[in-house]
């Protein structure tokens, strides 16, 4: 097969194999009724010198190239020009809910818990380039980053000026960010609708339960994946503000997170809770949720055949037919 040319019934070039027996033929034939006759002078003698009879083998290769071409004709040559159209049969509407109390800056993670999620999270939505997705953001109170869109550059910048300040309320109201992040998602058409809800604390502050919040995003028919966020242990965590500097002071603090109530929230939706202990670790449950939320994507492939053998007929014919001119004209004494 060339490249964009198949041939359809390559069988054909089996006859091939007949090229090389029929130029043996020919030559053992030119032996046999090439005569000799030696004459001692050739006084009395008329020569004419003419070279046309040397170019008299042009007549068998051009019968043969004929029968090369004819060859090739059968085997039904077709060029091939393949185009293809990819349609997205699935989406996916995401929505990460983030936390962004004063708690995810602690060290445990490098260079801090918000720093580490942020560029975990900047990966994964880079490869999700068919699927829709929304930020949250939530400490005390919640509030929407972005609504979920297909433009992936609005999603990344947003989610780098991401970061903590004290214009929200502090505290960790896991049912606010949950309900807001449900709210973004209800009326979407997506045939999957998934929440990733990350925190590094206890539900403390806002006014929606949890639960509540977890029956609503059942309602709506969204799958909840959470994330606990933070070292087992002790963690370099800020406990104060240094009033003459404005920055924060740290200290090892005991990390607490409620799991059951994240397991909860993941067990109820259908989705599936993680512990994220470490940057690897991190890394390695967005993959995971990755792999379990796959688009689908349906391909389309079109192929436009062109039949080729018509030409190699048409050449094989005027071979033939050149080759019965100059049999019956300029070679017709000699042949």
């Amino acid at each position: 097969m060339f490249e964009g040319i198949e041939f359809v019934n390559k069988q054909f070039f089996w006859l091939m194999l007949a090229l090389p027996l029929a130029i043996l033929w020919y030559v053992l034939k030119y032996k046999k009724q090439t005569a000799e006759l030696k004459i001692s002078s050739l006084k009395g003698f008329k020569i004419t010198s003419s070279a046309l009879p040397k170019f008299k083998h042009v007549l068998f290769a051009l019968r043969l190239l004929a029968l090369a071409l004819l060859i090739t004709a059968l085997a039904r040559p077709q060029s091939v020009d393949v185009s293809t159209k990819t349609k997205t049969t699935r989406g996916i509407d995401i929505v990460m809910a983030i936390d962004v109390s004063a708690s995810m800056l602690a060290k445990d993670l490098s260079p801090n818990r918000l720093d580490a999620l942020k560029k975990v999270a900047s990966e994964f939505i880079k490869g999700r380039p068919n699927d829709r997705i929304g930020l949250v953001e939530y400490a005390g109170e919640s509030y929407t980053k972005t609504p979920i869109t297909s433009d992936k550059a609005i999603v990344l910048r947003s989610l780098s000026e991401i970061k903590y300040n004290t214009v929200i309320e502090g505290g960790t109201a896991i049912g606010m960010g949950l309900a807001t992040a449900v709210n973004r998602l209800k009326d979407s058409k997506a045939k999957s609708k998934i929440i990733i809800l990350l925190t590094d604390g206890v539900n403390n502050s806002g006014f929606i339960d949890p639960k509540i919040a977890s029956e609503l995003a059942v309602e709506y028919g969204i799958k909840v994946y959470t994330i606990g966020l933070g070292t087992n242990g002790m963690a370099l965590s800020p406990v104060a503000i240094d009033p003459r500097t404005g920055d924060f002071q740290y200290a090892r603090v005991q990390v607490e997170i409620d799991e059951a109530l994240l397991k909860d929230i993941a067990k109820v939706t259908g989705g599936t809770y993680f512990r994220a202990t470490d940057n690897q670790k991190l890394e390695e449950i967005y993959n995971e949720i990755n792999k379990l939320e796959k688009t689908e994507i349906e391909e389309f492939k079109y192929s436009n055949y062109q039949e080729l053998y018509r030409p190699l007929v048409f050449l094989a014919l005027g071979f033939l037919l050149l080759e019965f001119l100059l049999r019956n004209t300029l070679f017709r004494s000699f042949v």
